[in-house]
């Protein structure tokens, strides 16, 4: 084959750079904060294509999408339309952001003692729930010192009164013997402030919960810099 006309980056593959160089063995040598992101992302991959090493396909990958942040919150079927990542490199990465999303959620979760403070509820859903691009709802179940019991997704998709049915809602309270819920959704547009039919929703809730004697404590909406709290801004007391 003649190699004359081939681009560097072809022939240079990761196994034919100096020991210290390669992503893995600097990692091993230097720690993790030595390794740049597409070298991080470059062991992740594990390799590359016919082309382009496994670098040169975290460059690609970076480039494609503007910035770490974006790839991170990037979907399965938006990362396979880089050229050169299949279902398994796509569903590595997936893997690999969501796992820091979970420790984001419980280094915060660590500071919550009871389930009083919006803010602190926020940050510690934020990873979840803020870089989704569809709405999805949660309820999480509290026992008598408003500690959390566990949480659920009730549902995914825009939401209305439809799709948020009291009784899916409260059937894991009832289940789990909680003795207040505190509901949440995300909003990926970045608004934070509630819709009418988050208002309509929070209200049909809070009315069964009094049924029900088990009160909803508030309503967090989550986007993914910021956050709104019915119950800081005075609307539970609406209801």
């Amino acid at each position: 084959m003649n190699r004359i006309n081939e681009p560097q980056h072809f022939r240079a593959r990761i196994t034919d750079w100096p020991l210290e160089e390669r992503p893995r063995e600097k990692l091993m040598r230097f720690g993790a904060d030595s390794v740049s992101n597409a070298e991080l992302i470059a062991i992740l991959l594990g390799q590359g294509t016919t082309r382009l090493n496994a670098v040169e396909l975290a460059k690609k990958m970076l480039r494609a999408f503007g910035s770490l942040e974006a790839l991170s919150n990037a979907s399965l079927k938006e990362m396979q339309q880089v050229k050169g990542i299949g279902p398994a490199k796509a569903v590595t990465m997936l893997a690999a952001f969501q796992l820091y999303r979970n420790l984001q959620k419980e280094v915060a979760e660590r500071e919550i003692v009871a389930f009083r403070e919006p803010a602190k509820v926020a940050r510690a859903y934020q990873p979840i729930l803020g870089h989704l691009k569809q709405e999805v709802f949660y309820v999480i179940l509290l026992n008598n010192n408003l500690e959390r019991i566990q949480d659920f997704r009730i549902t995914q998709g825009t939401l209305d009164a439809s799709l948020v049915h009291p009784r899916e809602v409260f059937n894991p309270a009832i289940r789990y013997l909680a003795k207040g819920i505190i509901v949440l959704h995300n909003h990926p547009s970045g608004q934070k402030r509630p819709s009418q039919a988050d208002i309509d929703i929070t209200r049909k809730l809070v009315e069964s919960g009094k049924i029900l004697d088990i009160p909803v404590y508030d309503h967090v909406i989550i986007t993914q810099d910021d956050y709104f709290s019915f119950k800081e801004n005075g609307l539970m007391d609406n209801f």
